[in-house]
Parts: structure tokens; sequence; C-alpha cells
């Protein structure tokens, strides 16, 4: 299975628990489903934003593989570019507004709900840009195999949100109304989430700058 090396890696996990378990997009759209619909309908949201996550994943592996095989210069400039958009998501994020999208909504049957997941995630142009930005941190180009790489990472990625997801679709399910009077918790991971995105921009571009040198 090709993998960067096992520090590299232990970053990468490191890093993805860490992004996936402060909400995001994603996670509000599937708080709200679950406090609407209940746990069942949270869980199926769960995996139609995986499912979309794939989508994405796919692109990646196949555009960056391509770029990076063809030009090794042109691994700094798109690792540098990713580490620039993570900074720019933390502190646009620390910036913001609280904001939960909850708003009332019919009954779905769950083919629809897990079609809109994927949709809701295949159309997000941010999601694309965050995969663009965040898996090549971790990639190993002179190990070869780019694509499979990224695509090795993507789907652990993946899977970890599926995990980490879903246990936000069982709790706001089980918890129901009253997540939606949380606005304390709100602004917490508001400000939690922000500073983890720019300390893993600082961080990656650090990491990459001390591997070019040694």
């Amino acid at each position: 299975m090709p993998l960067p090396d096992a520090s590299t890696f232990a970053l990468f996990l490191i890093a993805a628990v860490a992004l996936l378990v402060v909400p995001g997009p994603a996670v509000v759209y599937i708080v709200a489903e679950s406090i609407d619909q209940g746990r069942t309908a949270g869980v199926v949201s769960t995996l139609g934003i995986g499912a979309g996550s794939l989508v994405h994943i796919a692109a990646a592996a196949i555009g960056l593989s391509s770029l990076l095989v063809s030009s090794a210069e042109a691994f700094a400039p798109v690792k540098y570019a990713g580490a620039a958009y993570l900074v720019f998501l933390g502190v646009r994020r620390l910036l913001g507004r609280d904001e939960l999208e909850a708003n009332a909504r019919e009954r779905k049957p769950f083919g629809r709900l897990f079609r809109q997941g994927v949709v809701v995630n295949v159309l997000n142009p941010k999601t694309a840009l965050f995969f663009f930005a965040f898996l090549p941190q971790f990639v190993d180009v002179d190990a070869g195999a780019v694509g499979a790489q990224i695509a090795v990472l993507g789907l652990i990625f993946v899977l970890l949100g599926l995990v980490s997801d879903g246990t936000y679709a069982l709790v706001a399910g089980t918890l129901g109304e009253r997540l939606r009077e949380s606005a304390r918790v709100l602004r917490i991971q508001r400000y939690v989430s922000g500073t983890i995105f720019v300390g893993l921009g600082v961080t990656t571009a650090l990491a990459g700058s001390h591997r070019k040198t040694t």
C-alpha cells in the first residue's frame, strides 16, 4: 500500500483527526438533519457526504498526480499554496460569525437524504479546494505513485470522517432541539477550528521547507 514515511503518516492522522472532530460545514449539515429527522437520517446524510468526498478525492488524485509526476518542481508551489489556503480558512473562520443552518425541513426519504448529501458535498468547491490543499502536504513525491498515495490518504480521511461525522449524527439526533440553542458551543468551536486550520497550514509549510533542505 503506497504511504508516506511513518512520521509523515502519523502527522497526517493527527491532523486529520484534529480537523474532523471540530465541526465544519458538512457537520453543520449532518447535525441539522439529525436534529430535524433523527439519528438514522443523520447517519444516512453522513454516508452521502462521505460518498461526495470520494469524487473530490478522485479528482485530486488524478489532477495532482499528473502535475507532480510531470514536474517535481511543481510540488513546492502546490504545497505552499495549499498551506496558505489552510491558513486562509482558519483566519476566515476566526473572523467569521456564528451560524447554524438548521432551518425546519420536511420529512425526507432516506434515499433522498443520501443523494442530497452527495450533491451538497460534490457541488461545494470549498471541499475540492480543501482536498487539493490538505492531501499534498503528506505526499512523498520521491516515493512515486503520487496518485495512489493521494487516493489512499483520501480514503483514510473519509473513513475517519464517517466515524467522526456519524458520532455527531448520533449525538445530535439524541439531543435534538437543545443543540439549536447552544450559541456558546458554536462560538467555541469557531475559535478552536480556526486555530487548528491556521496551525496546520503553518506546520505543514515549515515541515515542507525542512524536508526540502535535508
